[in-house]
């Protein structure tokens, strides 16, 4: 700040202050009686509709506030910076007060987390605080896709249950949050053509123990062991390093009947699980992966 722009602030504060004492002052005025005491309801002499206006002085509490109020402010000014370029004389500065802040959290997060990162997150899986704060955590950041229980939706996987698309053990699970996961399956449409993704399809509902057609299901078992079984496996049961669903249970991520089937194999499927670790210090995600490992081991 200039010196100019300094004494400007300044000398308006001054002024303004100088002014707002002399207002107090100059209408403070008490008329006296002969014998010297405080003659009250003196009128101004206007009248308004039969109505008489009064020049009391203002009641000594509330005269005594004010002044008050100019004291404080006086002191304020030379304790805090508030007067142009003065930085008063306590010292303090709002990026010293955000620094101690900052301080402050600092250290209640390390008391919060650090006792938390020492353990195991199959251990963390059983302690109630750190279930307390996975929970809290999984709501803000996990539940407006999982839902509060965890119980997924369609495209978005069930964490609480034991089928999992990328592995279920602890440090499966901390990838996941951390790195993220994309998944997705081509479409095979243009290859296999309307009659192939029929017979595939069918072998897929085969599989998953489902009304088939057999004559149908006896082609598409081929056509599985040709393009399907890199990902999905030979026995359909798919691959933790792929991500590839298993297609012999009841569980979908998509839709489980034939026109879901169908349209799977047909035009792809693709998912995006955004990562966490630009999102939330490390110390929150194991924290977070701990929470989800006990959802399943509820189950």
């Amino acid at each position: 700040m200039s010196t100019f722009w300094s004494f400007w602030i300044i000398s308006l504060t001054v002024i303004c202050l100088i002014l707002v004492l002399w207002v107090l002052l100059a209408n403070r005025k008490v008329a006296l009686k002969d014998d010297g005491s405080a003659e009250h309801n003196q009128t101004t002499g206007h009248v308004y509709d039969g109505i008489e206006e009064y020049d009391n002085p203002l009641p000594r509490w509330w005269f005594n506030l004010f002044i008050w109020s100019v004291v404080f402010s006086i002191a304020y000014l030379i304790w805090y910076p508030g007067l142009g370029a003065w930085k008063g004389i306590g010292g303090w500065t709002s990026k010293g007060q955000l620094e101690k802040q900052m301080q402050e959290s600092q250290a209640i997060y390390e008391s919060t987390y650090k006792p938390l990162v020492d353990q195991s997150i199959a251990e963390l899986s059983t302690d109630p605080k750190a279930l307390d704060i996975g929970y809290r955590l999984f709501l803000d950041n996990c539940a407006l896709c999982h839902g509060a229980d965890g119980g997924g939706n369609f495209s978005i996987p069930d964490l609480s249950d034991q089928d999992w698309l990328y592995g279920g053990e602890p440090q499966n699970i901390l990838d996941s949050i951390t790195h993220g996961r994309a998944g997705a399956m081509p479409a095979w449409g243009s290859i296999l053509k309307s009659a192939g993704v029929a017979q595939v399809s069918e072998y897929v509902l085969k599989m998953s123990g489902q009304e088939h057609d057999s004559n149908l299901a006896g082609h598409g078992e081929k056509i599985f062991g040709q393009y399907c079984v890199a990902c999905h496996g030979p026995d359909g049961k798919g691959s933790t390093v792929f991500g590839a669903p298993n297609l012999t249970d009841d569980v979908w991520l998509y839709t489980g009947d034939r026109d879901g089937i169908i349209a799977a194999v047909a035009n792809g499927l693709n998912g995006q699980m955004p990562a966490q670790q630009d999102m939330l210090r490390p110390e929150k995600i194991y924290v977070l992966a701990a929470y989800v490992y006990s959802l399943s081991k509820d189950e």
